[in-house]
């Protein structure tokens, strides 16, 4: 996203624009592969489900350090048949974090069960136990944990809450690619994790896609039933009412091949992630606090700050991309307000000062650094 006029290539001081996000530089050098693949996949016509997407959800499984993967169209269609799966619809509840993308909560009306929105923690804006305490009701079937930004929520703090009640944890990690929370991968931590492919992702398709994780055999093969018109063990057997969410195989290739990048990326952005804190310790801008003992993985490097219009503007004068994730809270969508709770301050707060800094595994150490010359110089009145 950029506030430039269309086509200025530059800043108005001659610098290169530094870009929100950049995939190009990601993907030049894998074109080789990419080509072989094409050609492997069209070549054996494996289009739909075949050796690709086998190996694919194998390899997902072992990186995410569980004995199930199941490739779906994408992060929306995994939390709303994990859902399915699991048997929640009408009549439930599910605790959703009011401050993500709406697809969390899409899903959970998709499912036909009802989201019950809820403020977060303000230094990392990440659900926890309070919250989900304090909203569990005799209807609540499953909270959805949000790995916002690609930090890991804090489960084992809120596992001792829903086990209590009997309420299942699912991992919206559609952002957390690889993150790492006590010890373990994202996708690894919960009942089920839901991923998304989508291409600006950590790891992201060439198109849309998605897979769902988990321990669980019976529920893998709900999932599986269910993203595959309800299909049984017999190709013209349905034995349930399913529709079409599957992960196609050309896609599943082009993860393959993207995938042994995976934790060498994610460590480039922890890297500038930290580039940015030390730089900006001393700065009126506010970056959403880490948890100790995890390992995030950046998925988007995000500041609070005042007048959030005016910072944004300035940095666009000067050449640096910026977006906004979320400014307005799922609660006060106009699809999600007859859901909504009321007043929600952490997030709404928040909704308000929240900015996405550029920040991408190919970016270099002097980008970061113009970036910060001028973060800085809009914030303190220095130069602009």
């Amino acid at each position: 996203m950029t506030l430039l006029p269309p086509g200025l290539d530059e800043a108005d001081n001659g610098a290169e624009i530094i870009p929100f996000y950049a995939l190009l530089p990601q993907h030049q050098p894998l074109m080789p592969q990419f080509h072989r693949r094409l050609d492997d996949v069209v070549t054996e016509s494996a289009f739909v489900g075949g050796r690709w997407l086998e190996q694919f959800e194998a390899q997902w499984a072992d990186y995410c350090g569980v004995r199930h993967a199941v490739g779906v169209a994408n992060g929306t269609d995994a939390i709303e048949l994990v859902l399915r799966g699991l048997g929640i619809g009408t009549g439930d509840e599910v605790i959703v974090p009011a401050n993500t993308f709406v697809a969390t909560a899409a899903a959970v009306v998709a499912a036909g069960a009802t989201p019950v929105f809820v403020d977060v923690d303000p230094g990392t804006l990440l659900i926890t136990e309070a919250s989900v305490l304090a909203a569990i009701g005799r209807s609540t079937a499953a909270v959805i944990v949000v790995h916002l930004y690609g930090q890991p929520v804090d489960i084992d703090a809120i596992r001792p809450v829903t086990d209590r009640h009997g309420i299942a944890i699912i991992e919206d990690a559609a952002q957390a690619h690889g993150a790492i929370g006590v010890r373990r991968r994202v996708g690894s931590l919960a009942r089920a994790g839901a991923f998304s492919f989508y291409p600006g992702k950590n790891l992201g398709a060439l198109g849309d896609g998605g897979m769902v994780t988990t321990d669980d055999y019976v529920l893998a093969q709900r999932v599986r039933t269910l993203g595959n018109h309800g299909r049984g063990n017999a190709a013209t057997e349905h034995i349930d009412i399913g529709r079409n969410s599957r992960l196609d195989g050309l896609q599943a290739a082009l993860l393959s091949e993207k995938l042994p990048d995976l934790d060498r990326f994610n460590a480039r952005r922890r890297q500038l992630a930290n580039q940015y804190r030390q730089r900006l310790a001393d700065s009126p801008v506010s970056l959403v606090e880490t948890r100790p003992g995890v390992d995030p993985v950046y998925h988007l490097l995000v500041v609070q700050v005042d007048d959030r219009d005016q910072f944004r503007q300035r940095l666009a004068a000067r050449g640096v991309e910026t977006s906004i994730h979320y400014p307005v809270p799922c609660h006060r969508q106009p699809a999600f307000e007859r859901f909504g709770p009321g007043y929600l301050p952490v997030v709404e707060r928040a909704a308000s000062r929240l900015v996405s800094l550029p920040l991408f595994p190919t970016m270099t150490d002097e980008q970061v650094n113009r970036a910060c010359d001028i973060i800085i110089g809009a914030t303190e009145g220095g130069p602009r």
